[in-house]
């Protein structure tokens, strides 16, 4: 490719930089882009959900993602930069429509111009200076709220400098022993593999990413997949069933654990959670992490990839964490995941409640599955999720179980027809679910079994990684007044995709329909609110539907008609009076309330300090307050309190459910039996 020729702007930059910047290449469109764009473009305005139009509005919306997309806390591009391409903000219609594709990708080699010019500058500054003052008083801003576009870079330089030095005092604080010239040695590191990354851009990477800008203006689940991102996506997944058993997402600079594959090697560990953001990856050998800040989604993903029965570590900042200098390293090994690892299981939980024993079920379904082979091979025993909770609530009901508790908690959802038939397992055929298309037809799922597998006294715990089917399932139940919904908002997800081939390369995940419960109300964006919430350490403003740019709205089709069995809602004020005066003094859900607040007390601080000193101190305070939340706990149920936190260890008593976990299914089963009484509910 032909040496890139400076602009104006990029020679002001080098100016005022004080730096020799690197002969630049520009990456142009390829032939059959352009077609690609139109296909894309063509198969959406006819097959999406909504009705698209390519107008003036869609255009500002699109051209607002492609500058999020690419400098989402505007620290590299300039003013001028966007005047100089502010007319995509009402053509972006074409680029996508038409696929002229030339603009954009000029503004992209602008950006990455920009980049490559900032990370030399780090680069220069470590070198010349590898020692930070840690005594002065300089904060950084940790607020996502985005700064306004500096007109040169001088105007970026001070908030880079902090940047650079809360950097610094992150390794510092994780790795004390480290000098400061091998901190610098760290990170110029990192930003030699950034620079070797971005110089490693291709056209397929800059269409995905102008076609991305189009199809998230849209709605965030609909995405265009080059042929590379495809394959990429499959490693994906057979990263999630063969790996470490996570799904990640890129998060602007970093990579964010998405979901936890139920069964999976991350989630039987304990050590990683969703809206964990990984920052590191190495092979579990003790050689030197590699940071994967500023990397590409791809990259990172084959970074974690590895034989099974190998481990890869991972520096994470974990979700609860107030800042990014709050890091700890896992080690997560490497296995594949079987449907048996998926499977839903049950245990007993005993209620003391007036002089006698009240035995509860609870029953974990960690996702929605079938065995379709199994069943396509005509194997009469196939495994599915309705077939196992079926034979669990046989066994159950042998044991005289006063009442069951489904837990749905981090089920993200599965078959569609599993949660269709797990319904009919509580209610005496009928309608479970609605799903409307693009053209307005409205295709109802139903239980046409008569019968009902168990007729007692129910609840369903859910939370806020509850999505999708379990939404499905979670909606109906309530619907039908067939039990109680505990727990927290779940997350949303009440869209359905279709994969789409394109023609000259990739393919099209797009947005074909829509659920809506029984009741008319659709699962997106809402989901379904509980009963009685309990309290919730993700924060929904982080995590869930809502959270996602230009999700599809919730709405409401005509209801269905159905037959509710009692009305939950009659009995909600004397339910929650109760549930609110036992965990008052509950040691575990106290702790849980607790816990939520102080975290978003802490994440309520918009800056960190840069001194060494000031900083330790802010730290060692809010470990001083978790610390003193959890003797307090302890205290209550007579363990023994201790000296310090292990961050490298969930807070527990000697179980695998941490206090979270306990605190939840204990006072689910509490209730379930407030609910059997007051209602004089039995089971059968």
């Amino acid at each position: 490719m032909s040496p890139f020729a400076l602009p104006k702007h990029l020679m002001v930059l080098a100016a005022c930089m004080a730096i020799s910047l690197p002969s630049m290449a520009t990456v142009s469109p390829a032939p059959g882009d352009q077609q690609v764009a139109r296909e894309v473009a063509s198969r959406i305005r006819y097959g999406h959900y909504e009705n698209i139009r390519y107008d003036a509005e869609w255009s500002k919306r699109a051209y607002a993602r492609f500058l999020d997309l690419l400098d989402p806390q505007h620290l590299y591009l300039l003013s001028g930069d966007l005047k100089d391409f502010g007319l995509l903000e009402s053509n972006y219609a074409n680029v996508f429509a038409d696929g002229q594709l030339e603009r954009p990708f000029e503004f992209y080699n602008r950006f990455q111009q920009r980049v490559e010019a900032r990370l030399q500058t780090l680069i220069n500054w470590l070198q010349k200076d590898p020692h930070f003052d840690y005594t002065s008083h300089d904060r950084l801003s940790t607020d996502t709220d985005k700064q306004p576009w500096a007109i040169t870079p001088q105007a970026l330089d001070d908030i880079w400098r902090k940047r650079l030095k809360g950097a610094a005092l992150s390794l510092r604080l994780t790795e004390p022993k480290l000098t400061d010239e091998q901190i610098a040695e760290r990170l110029t590191k990192r930003y030699k593999e950034q620079l070797k990354h971005i110089r490693q851009t291709n056209h397929e990477d800059v269409l995905s990413l102008v076609l991305e800008a189009a199809t998230s203006a849209i709605d965030p689940h609909t995405e265009y997949m080059s042929p590379s991102r495809s394959e990429s996506f499959d490693i994906q997944m057979r990263l999630s069933l063969e790996g470490i058993g996570a799904l990640l997402q890129a998060d602007e600079e970093y990579v964010r654990v998405a979901s936890l594959i139920p069964g999976g090697p991350a989630e039987k560990s304990g050590l990683l959670h969703p809206a964990d953001r990984i920052i590191a990856v190495g092979n579990d050998d003790g050689s030197e992490l590699t940071s994967v800040i500023g990397m590409r989604l791809d990259d990172v993903v084959n970074r974690i990839r590895g034989p099974k029965g190998s481990a890869v570590r991972l520096q994470i900042v974990p979700a609860r964490a107030v800042d990014n200098t709050q890091t700890r390293i896992v080690t997560i090994p490497r296995d594949k995941v079987n449907l048996e690892d998926q499977a839903a299981h049950s245990k007993i939980i005993d209620v003391n409640r007036d002089g006698h024993v009240e035995h509860i079920g609870i029953i974990t379904v960690p996702a929605f599955y079938i065995d379709f082979a199994a069943m396509q091979a005509g194997d009469t025993n196939y495994r599915s999720t309705t077939r196992d909770v079926r034979a669990l609530i046989e066994e159950l009901k042998a044991k005289q179980v006063n009442g069951i508790v489904l837990d749905l908690r981090n089920n993200g959802g599965g078959a569609l027809q599993e949660a269709n038939s797990m319904v009919g397992l509580f209610i005496d055929r009928g309608p479970t679910v609605q799903v409307r298309d693009a053209r307005g037809r409205i295709t109802l799922f139903a239980d046409d079994q008569p019968g009902m597998a168990y007729t007692g006294p129910l609840a369903v715990l859910v939370d806020r990684m509850s999505a999708s089917a379990s939404e499905i399932f979670a909606g109906a139940i309530q619907d039908y007044g067939r039990g109680l919904i505990l727990g927290g908002q779940t997350f949303g997800k009440g869209t359905v995709q279709t994969l789409v081939d394109i023609d000259h390369g990739g393919e099209l995940r797009m947005t074909t329909a829509k659920f809506y419960r029984v009741s008319g109300e659709s699962t997106q964006e809402r989901g379904v609110t509980p009963d009685i919430f309990f309290p919730n350490l993700i924060d929904n403003k982080d995590i869930g539907e809502s959270a996602l740019p230009n999700v599809l709205p919730w709405d409401v089709v005509r209801p269905v008609h159905y037959t509710r069995y009692i009305y939950p809602s009659l009995q909600l004020d004397k339910l929650k009076q109760l549930h609110e005066q036992r965990v008052a003094h509950e040691a575990d859900f106290l702790y849980l309330g607790k816990e939520a607040d102080l975290l978003k007390q802490m994440r309520s601080e918009k800056s960190i300090s840069l001194n060494l000193a000031q900083r330790k101190k802010e730290l060692e305070a809010q470990k001083g307050e978790q610390l003193k939340l959890e003797n307090e706990r302890r205290q209550m149920l007579k363990l023994p309190v201790l000296k310090e936190l292990n961050d490298d260890q969930a807070l527990s008593d000697d179980s695998h459910d941490t206090p979270i976990d306990q605190a939840q299914l204990h006072e689910a089963a509490e209730i379930l039996v407030d609910f059997a009484t007051v209602t004089g509910l039995r089971a059968q």
